[in-house]
Order: C-alpha cells, then structure tokens, then sequence
C-alpha cells in the first residue's frame, strides 16, 4: 500500500494523518480563519509539526447547500497557499482538494502531489485524463449528485453494495486512463443520512474487498456533534472516538482538523497491534 508523491513513497501499511487546510470563507468548521499570510503560515506549521503526513488544501467548500464557486476564483485562492506550503517546507506533500480538472493541472505543476476528489471523476469529463497524464495518487469519493443537491439524495435501496458496485466502476475506469495509485473515501455526510454514516462506518472493514486504502473523513462533522448534542467546535472528542473506531475498521488514511490528536490515536493504534 505504498503511494508515489512526487517522488517521495508513503507507505500506507500503516495509517497516516492528512491535515485540512480550508481557504474557504465558508467551511462548516473552520471557514474564514485564516485571514492573512500570517496566520496561513501558523496553520502550516502547526499541522507539519504535530506529524500530519499530507496536508489537504481545500479552496471549495463541499459542505451540504455550499455556495458555487467558479474555477477561476477556487485557483485564486488555492494556489498562493500551495506555493506557501512548499515554500515552507519544500517536503510536505501536499494534497488538493478540489473536483476541477484545470485546477489540479495547475496546481500539480506547481508541486501538489495528490488529488483528493468529491465527486470520483464525475463532475468533471477530464479529471481522469489529467490524473493520469501527471501519474499523482487519486482520492476517490462517494457522492451522489453536488454539493448543493446531494442531501436530497439520501435514498438507497443497499446502501453498502450500491456504494461498492459505485467504487468498483470508478476504480475500473481510473484503471482504464492508467491511474496507479488509488485510495477510496466512502464520504461521510455526502449524499447520507446521520444514520447511513453510522452504517457506513459500522461495516468500513467491507470496503477492504477493493483493495485498495481506505480515507476516513469525520473531523467535526455532524454525524458527531447532532449525535451528541454539541457544535462542531465541541467535536473534538467525538471525532477521536470514531477515528479510532475508523483505524481498528481498517483505515489508512485519517482526513482531520485536529491532527496532534489523530496521531495520537495512531500511535495508540499501533502500539495496540505491535508484537513484543
């Protein structure tokens, strides 16, 4: 399970931390924080410091009803924050996400080393070509519809199959453009009730019958805090449970704000399975 970044193997035998870096203004968690380059670079160092492996910049929220944002105005905000990343640390291996074909063009050329995707391919007929021309790992997401319409689009008849049959089409057709490296995300709260994320979350270990990585993205997300009855601000605690919960299920990957805590639950995690 070992990944090509630019050049740089990250071995996923086992499980890694990516950090989010939202430059939305509008991000359910943490939209708007970063006001300046200043306060970018702070975030920056902070999630390379406490052990993140990747750090994932998102420039377009995806949260349920999200504003549309136009391609020119979504490489407006990413690409500063790509350069700024490598420029300060030229190592990090940095992870966009984004559904556009042209945006992850430019951004790999300016030294983004995976493409992290909502939509699998299908919001874009050229993601795939592009993906495959730059060789880059590809993240790919369960999700019915767009951001704006997928929570009207909750209904399943077998949600664990249709989500399988879902994965083992893209995954064909990503094979069929020559792309390598694969890593699935089953894409809680996409296209899901509270309920269907818990099913999902209940049943991950199924989705090892692709072969291929699993991302588990829970970080702050409602399926924590309206269980609970807290905020997403409230959420930390929550989303150390489930992540947990994600990593004995079989996840390689964990998609988190919070990443001091997220290594610390795969430091626990790999103590747990180490032979003495």
């Amino acid at each position: 399970m070992t990944i090509n970044c630019n050049g740089k193997l990250l071995d996923l035998a086992t499980p890694k931390v990516m950090g989010i870096l939202n430059v939305t203004p509008n991000s359910f968690f943490d939209g708007g924080r970063y006001k300046n380059e200043t306060e970018l670079q702070f975030r920056i160092e902070k999630i390379l410091s406490e052990g993140a492996s990747i750090i994932d910049i998102g420039a377009y929220s995806s949260k349920p009803n999200a504003d549309f944002v136009t391609q020119a105005e979504e490489l407006e905000r990413i690409l500063p924050v790509v350069q700024l990343v490598l420029k300060i640390n030229p190592n990090a291996i940095v992870s966009i996400d984004t559904f556009r074909a042209e945006v992850v063009r430019v951004c790999i050329e300016n030294g983004a080393a995976i493409i992290n995707d909502i939509s699998a391919g299908n919001l874009d007929p050229k993601m795939l070509e592009i993906v495959a021309k730059y060789q880059v790992p590809y993240v790919m997401m369960h999700m019915k519809g767009t951001p704006q319409t997928m929570q009207t689009l909750t209904h399943y008849d077998d949600l664990i199959k249709e989500m399988l049959f879902y994965f083992s089409e893209r995954v064909a057709t990503a094979r069929s453009f020559g792309i390598n490296d694969l890593i699935v995300d089953p894409g809680f709260g996409f296209a899901k009730t509270l309920d269907q994320n818990y099913e999902i979350l209940r049943q991950l270990e199924v989705f090892q019958v692709l072969d291929l990585p699993v991302l588990a993205g829970v970080s702050r997300k409602s399926m924590i805090y309206k269980t609970v009855q807290t905020t997403a601000a409230d959420a930390l605690n929550g989303t150390t449970v489930l992540n947990t919960v994600a990593l004995i299920k079989g996840a390689k990957l964990l998609r988190v704000h919070d990443v001091k805590e997220a290594v610390e639950c795969v430091t626990l995690y790999n103590k747990l399975h180490s032979k003495l």
